[in-house]
């Protein structure tokens, strides 16, 4: 766009700056308001060739659509009509009662179905009243159905063939039914009715790129490839509608249509509109796109914008229906943008280059001082960043040091919290002491029988009994020897090493350890829900530990209770392995719940604990990387849940 000659940036000769500042405002104002101009006839230029195209594409997809339903419906149109046509069905209404002509006209309406295809074949009297049909013998037989309230059977009888599209209330299927009234010597004696069954035109329909809608003449949706929308209104229903549907039961398994959110923006025809469809009512059928074409999943303000669609009509000949056909306007509204774009860069390249001749004349005078000011800038930038590397340099050093006292803080609290550990265990192991003593005072006792009997046995010379003597004095040292090494095992210092191990071996050296303190509190132990092959990565002496303490919690808390069990189950959800312990007792207070993992918290009597057990039992775990929770089971009592990474046996028998 060009500039006038006095816009060049330079006032007129005797002109005021008010009033050059004064014109250029005017012609900034008038280059904008040309631009926005070309950009909206542009626009709607392309938007209505585009309309006009897309109508002339859908019409003929549309007549194909309205041709195939017709087609459907009309397929099966003469079929009820030839049922008055068969003899054994003229004597069942004449005879209702006749049992074998009742079977003849049964097995004669299943091989008619069966042949034409059709859903339900029936036969009804004058009062609505099923005396056969081609499912007599399914669970769901309409034989015995009064269907005297639908409106194809009310039409039957006054003579018209019945036509009507309803969801039946017996086989609670949707369906299309035909019917006839059937006449001996001009005189009528019953209604044959046929079902068809048209769900598979929304399969068929489900394929193509435009969403297709079939409306009754109450405008419900019955047919449609949106699934979202069927059994749905077009418009709010009224009270009457409303009432007359409940009478016929059409749709009653729907519930009450609502509906489906399209708005009518412009009326470009008779059978033709442009409508503005709500966002998530099209689910299950293709994106929705933007006004402007993007995907309304796309980030940004488009994503909140209902979709435009160019909706064409057809009625359906014979009935009350009409076929729409809902196009994405989408499309079409990116390409007029497009054109739109195209004019506006078209317009400012002439603007842009006019502006350009002015700032080129400009920018050499310019050039000069731009070259001094750069060098003043310069010399500013290196003062400024020799202050700013100084500054720097002492944050870093600062930095290094502050890194150098957190490393040793680390080591200082690692090795806290491994005689944090190590002192978890001696006083589990004093709180075991009298049980361990009882384990090894019966073994020594018996050892003691056992060798003042095999002194008088070898004295005697009975050589047999002092072997056998012997040998059961082997087995109780070995019995010793066993509950020793456990205790040193458990008992010995070491560093968290992380390797696959079982679960179920933990458990049992844990609850050999307790055993004694389970056998004098009386309490069971159930850990018949640990899986045998089970592994986690863990140290098995550390996580021995954390089952020892939560047993004894455990004891300590069904000291009161009636019934005394601890259960320990343990299973594997993808790469956790998740182990719970839960006890029969009062369960945790809620006020206690938040702060039961803190170090020297305790809910027991002064000198029972010092409120470190479960303290040291979730460090250990968040060792392991893993996690220890309580909470109270619904079923009362509370409950510990370890939760570890799982591993493999073949990666346990590799370690």
């Amino acid at each position: 766009m060009p500039i006038p000659p006095d816009m060049h940036g330079d006032t007129l000769p005797g002109a005021p700056p008010s009033m050059s500042l004064r014109r250029r405002l005017i012609t900034g104002g008038l280059s904008a308001l040309l631009i926005a101009t070309g950009v909206v006839l542009a626009y709607l230029w392309g938007e209505q060739t585009g309309v006009r195209a897309l109508r002339q594409t859908m019409a003929h997809r549309l007549d194909v659509y309205a041709v195939g339903l017709h087609s459907e419906l009309t397929r099966y149109d003469y079929l009820p009509g030839i049922l008055s046509l068969n003899k054994d069905v003229i004597a069942l209404l004449q005879s209702p009662d006749d049992t074998v002509m009742l079977d003849r006209v049964n097995r004669y309406l299943h091989t008619v179905n069966q042949k034409a295809g059709s859903s339900d074949i029936y036969v009804m009297n004058m009062e609505g009243l099923t005396l056969a049909a081609s499912n007599w013998n399914a669970a769901n037989s309409f034989v015995g159905k009064n269907f005297s309230y639908r409106p194809y059977f009310t039409d039957a009888v006054k003579g018209l063939p019945g036509r009507f599209y309803g969801i039946g209330t017996v086989s609670q299927a949707p369906g299309y039914y035909f019917s006839y009234g059937i006449y001996r010597d001009n005189l009528m004696l019953g209604v044959a009715a046929l079902k068809v069954d048209l769900d598979k035109l929304d399969d068929a329909w489900l394929r193509a790129d435009e969403r297709v809608v079939v409306v009754d003449e109450n405008g419900i949706v019955f047919l449609t490839s949106v699934p979202d929308w069927k059994f749905k209104a077009l418009a709010p229903l009224s009270a009457s509608t409303q009432a007359r549907l409940a009478l016929t039961r059409q749709y009653h398994l729907a519930g009450e249509p609502g509906p489906i959110g399209l708005n009518e923006v412009r009326v470009l025809a008779d059978d033709a509109s442009v409508v503005r469809v709500a966002q998530g009512t099209a689910q299950g059928h293709a994106r929705l796109q933007d006004p402007v074409g993007g995907s309304a999943s796309s980030k940004g303000a488009s994503a909140f914008i209902d979709p435009l669609y160019l909706a064409q009509s057809r009625p359906i000949p014979g009935t009350g229906w009409k076929l729409i056909v809902l196009s994405d306007m989408g499309p079409i509204r990116a390409r007029a943008r497009i054109s739109a774009i195209s004019v506006a860069f078209a317009l400012a390249f002439l603007g842009i280059s006019a502006l350009y001749i002015r700032q080129r004349r400009r920018a050499i005078a310019q050039n000069v001082a731009a070259k001094e000011a750069l060098q003043r800038a310069h010399d500013e930038l290196e003062r400024k960043v020799a202050l700013r590397t100084g500054d720097l340099s002492n944050a870093n050093l600062h930095l290094q040091t502050e890194i150098a006292e957190r490393k040793r803080a680390e080591v200082v609290l690692k090795a806290a919290m491994e005689e944090l550990v190590q002192a978890g265990k001696m006083a589990a192991l004093g709180q075991m002491s009298a049980g361990v003593t009882h384990e090894l005072n019966q073994p020594l006792a018996a050892l003691r029988t056992l060798s003042d009997n095999a002194i008088v046995l070898l004295q005697r010379g009975q050589t047999i009994e002092v072997e056998a003597n012997l040998e059961l004095i082997s087995d109780l040292i070995t019995r010793m020897g066993k509950i020793t090494g456990q205790l040193k095992k458990f008992a010995r210092k070491s560093p968290a090493e992380l390797r696959p191990t079982s679960v179920s071996t933990v458990i049992a050296d844990a609850v050999f350890l307790m055993g004694q303190r389970f056998r004098e509190a009386r309490a069971d132990l159930d850990t018949s829900d640990v899986p045998p092959d089970m592994h986690a990565y863990c140290d098995a002496n550390r996580l021995e530990q954390v089952f020892v303490n939560l047993f004894g919690n455990a004891l300590d808390s069904m000291a009161q209770s009636e019934l005394r069990r601890v259960t320990v189950s343990a299973r594997q959800d993808g790469p956790v392995v998740r182990i719970a312990v839960r006890d029969r007792g009062a369960g945790i207070a809620p006020e206690h719940l938040p702060r039961l993992f803190e170090p020297f918290f305790t809910t027991k009597e002064q000198g029972a604990g010092l409120g470190l057990g479960l303290a040291i039992s979730a460090g250990i775990v968040r060792e392991f990387g893993g996690s220890l929770k309580a909470r109270n089971h619904p079923d009362g009592g509370a409950e510990f849940v370890i939760q570890l990474r799982s591993a493999t046996i073949e990666e346990s028998t590799d370690a």
